[in-house]
Parts: structure tokens; C-alpha cells; sequence
């Protein structure tokens, strides 16, 4: 049988010292930093992608083993094949929602677990199977793990919502959006900025608009700049130079001045 100590010898072949230490600083390992302490081995995304792909029938006891270990890029591959094994699952003719359950149950174990820590593991995993699974059934969980103290459960509720914002669904986006407006977290206002900006994309832009007619003046700045990265100049430059200041954000009707479009 295939086993995850298979996996993380074929990471270990590809794995240069040097990568190594650049990934510790990119991914923010230091003290204090949203990454503190996680390990990484130095090997890159694709290259951990590839590994993965070999692997793509490794049972999911062995896909836990690799979730525990401490090394970033096992986690990382443990969880392309656990998105592996959900796609199969949900083929068109062959589609297995009994199974599909106990994986999206697995994600989020792993997820409560503390093993999906780091936005590009989040990133790389949340709408493939939770999201995924969640299309088509209620999402009062997304609405738990959004209220949730740890910010890698509250960024797997927002990038869950990319699976409904790619099936023409924006309801989810717009609910959690406007939750979390006040998060004090600049890794969660990049993932609300990032799917209002897809839902503006990908389904109608007049609901991004809308949104931002009611919350620009209240969205943190880096937030209103993935929302707006990709409207016209003028309609971008309105938007951001809403001032911050006003009536209190408690106070019953406030709005911010439309701008002109």
C-alpha cells in the first residue's frame, strides 16, 4: 500500500535548502507573524502539486498522517490529493455523495484541527471540497466558521464561497461580506476583497456596485482595493476616495455618497 511516508520521500527529492528559507519568510513564520512556526522543506508549489498528482489514490488514513506532519508542503499535498479524491467523487456519472460527505467531513476536522493553517493551504483547498460540497446544501456552517476566533476558519468560510460565485451564486459572498467588514485581520480583508471582486467579475458587477454603495466607507482599505482592482480608473478612484470619516457607523441610515458611474 501506498503510504504518506512515500509522499514525503518524493517531496524530500525535490526539496532545495535554499527555497527553504525563502518560504519561511514569504510565508511569514516568524514570532508573531500569522505563520508563526510552521516548517517548510523548500519545495514549491508546482513541484508539490506534481508530487501530489503521483499519489492520487493514497487512502485518506495516509492523507491524515501527511496533514499532521509539521512541514508545510506535506499539508500542502496532503490536501491537492484529498482535492483529488473529491473530484472523483463528484463526477457526472459516477457521483458518490455518501463519500462526498465523509471527505468534506475530513476537510473540516482538519480545518478545526488546526491543519489547514496558512492562507495558501486555505486558498489551495476550501472551494474544492467544502465549498464544493456546500453548492447545493444549507451554509450555516460557513456562517459558524466566519464568527470563529481563528482566522484560518473565518478565511476557509469567505474562499468556500468561491465554489457558489462559480456556479452564478453570489448570496453567500454578500452575507459573510458584510459580516466581516470590521475583521481586524488583513489576510481576511484580501480574501472578502478577493471574492467580491470575482462575484463583480464572474456574475453581475451591478451587485458589486450595490455593495459598495452601502459599505465602501466602512471597508477596510485593503479590502475596497481587491473589491475595486479591477472597475474602470474613475469608477475605482470614487469609490476609494469615500472618506472614512462621518455619522457613526451605528447611526440608522447611514450611507455613503453614491459616486457618479
Amino acid at each position: 500500500m501506498t503510504t504518506a511516508h512515500d509522499v514525503q520521500q518524493a517531496l524530500a527529492a525535490v526539496a532545495d535548502p535554499d527555497d527553504a528559507v525563502f518560504l519561511q519568510r514569504f510565508f511569514k513564520t516568524g514570532p508573531g507573524e500569522y505563520g508563526e512556526g510552521d516548517v517548510f522543506i523548500g519545495v514549491r508549489v508546482p513541484q508539490t502539486r506534481a508530487v501530489a498528482k503521483r499519489f492520487a489514490g493514497l487512502p485518506l488514513t495516509e492523507v491524515r498522517v501527511l496533514l499532521d506532519s509539521p512541514a508545510h508542503e506535506h499539508r500542502l499535498a496532503g490536501l491537492v490529493i484529498l482535492n483529488a479524491a473529491f473530484a472523483r467523487a463528484s463526477g457526472v456519472r459516477n457521483r458518490d455523495d455518501e463519500l462526498r460527505g465523509r471527505l468534506a467531513d475530513f476537510y473540516l476536522r482538519a480545518v478545526r484541527d488546526g491543519r489547514v493553517n496558512n492562507w495558501d493551504l486555505v486558498d489551495a483547498s476550501a472551494e474544492y471540497v467544502l465549498g464544493a460540497f456546500l453548492v447545493d446544501r444549507p451554509r450555516a456552517l460557513l456562517e459558524e466558521l466566519a464568527a470563529s476566533p481563528v482566522l484560518w476558519e473565518r478565511r476557509v468560510a469567505v474562499l468556500s464561497t468561491f465554489a457558489f460565485i462559480k456556479h452564478g451564486d453570489a448570496s453567500t459572498t454578500l452575507l459573510l461580506a458584510a459580516r466581516l467588514l470590521d475583521d481586524s485581520e488583513d489576510l481576511m480583508h484580501k480574501a472578502v476583497g478577493w471574492m467580491l471582486r470575482e462575484m463583480g467579475k464572474r456574475i453581475d458587477r451591478e451587485l458589486l456596485l450595490g455593495f459598495l454603495d452601502e459599505y465602501a466607507a466602512r471597508m477596510p482599505r485593503t479590502m475596497l482595493a481587491y473589491a475595486t482592482e479591477h472597475l474602470d480608473a474613475r469608477t475605482r478612484a470614487a469609490y476609494r476616495a469615500i472618506p472614512r470619516e462621518g455619522r457613526p457607523r451605528s447611526e440608522p441610515g447611514y450611507r455613503p455618497a453614491r459616486p457618479e458611474r
